[in-house]
């Protein structure tokens, strides 16, 4: 500020800009379900009052407030991540739109697992408490990761082509995430049984390398999907020929009884 010779005359110097501040920690805290008190609280046992001598807990309550409105809004574009690079309304670098999305998408191993084989209704949303006390994973977390998969399930279903390009292309997501998200679909696709009591030991990391293998070596793939192994759609001479093992198997265990 410049303080004018001539009387009570102030002259400001104002910068405006319209780039979007996106706090990874706070938005990590924001895609856990935490509420800003919540999230208030874990930065201040962090040490986030340390770093700026001077700040108080209403400061950073206000800070974390502040950032939280903008996740918010942005979560609308968030569920169609193809218009977060062609919007003008929350200009971020392009490294920092594909971080947001990726921890946006990003799931929990255990609340997936919690999610696997079952029809995402209506129902099984209201259901999701039930998931977040075994888990012990947010509600609104569990929440998300209902929505983000029931959102990419739906979509892939109504477009042509692969799966896993479908998924890379639409939603933006990194190879990794791709494929896990093509796992789980490719085993409710096919209706695998996931839920037996005799199953509840295993993790989705070991359905994910189960169903991985499957769909490298079981299924009728593209020239491209053979090189990523992502087909979902078992083949169906293969499939017949296992219903006739079975049931020969069936046969020779009678016939030794």
């Amino acid at each position: 500020m410049q303080q004018s010779m001539l009387g009570n005359h102030a002259e400001v110097d104002v910068f405006v800009g319209n780039h979007t501040d996106i706090d990874p920690e706070i938005f990590q805290l924001w895609v856990e379900g935490n509420s800003v008190q919540e999230a208030t609280m874990e930065l201040q046992q962090r040490g986030a009052l340390q770093v700026f001598p001077g700040s108080t807990m209403d400061l950073l309550l206000g800070d974390v407030l502040d950032h939280y409105r903008t996740y918010g809004v942005l979560e609308k574009l968030l569920q169609l991540p193809e218009r977060i690079y062609d919007q003008w309304i929350f200009q971020m670098l392009p490294g920092v739109q594909q971080t947001i999305i990726k921890m946006y998408y990003d799931f929990d191993d255990a609340v997936m697992r919690e999610l696997l084989g079952k029809k995402l209704s209506a129902r099984h949303r209201k259901e999701l408490d039930e998931v977040s006390i075994s888990t012990g994973i947010n509600l609104k977390s569990c929440r998300r990761q209902f929505d983000n998969l029931k959102r990419i399930t739906k979509a892939v279903e109504e477009l042509t082509g692969t799966v896993l390009h479908n998924i890379r292309n639409h939603f933006c997501l990194p190879d990794d995430l791709a494929k896990k998200y093509c796992a789980i679909i490719f085993i409710a696709g096919n209706r695998f049984e996931t839920n037996k009591r005799k199953l509840h030991f295993l993790t989705f990391n070991d359905f994910y390398n189960c169903a991985h293998s499957m769909m490298s070596h079981w299924t009728t793939a593209t020239a491209d999907e053979e090189n990523e192994g992502c087909s979902v759609d078992l083949e169906r001479d293969f499939l017949l020929e296992l219903r006739d093992l079975r049931n020969l198997l069936e046969k020779e265990k009678e016939h030794k009884m």
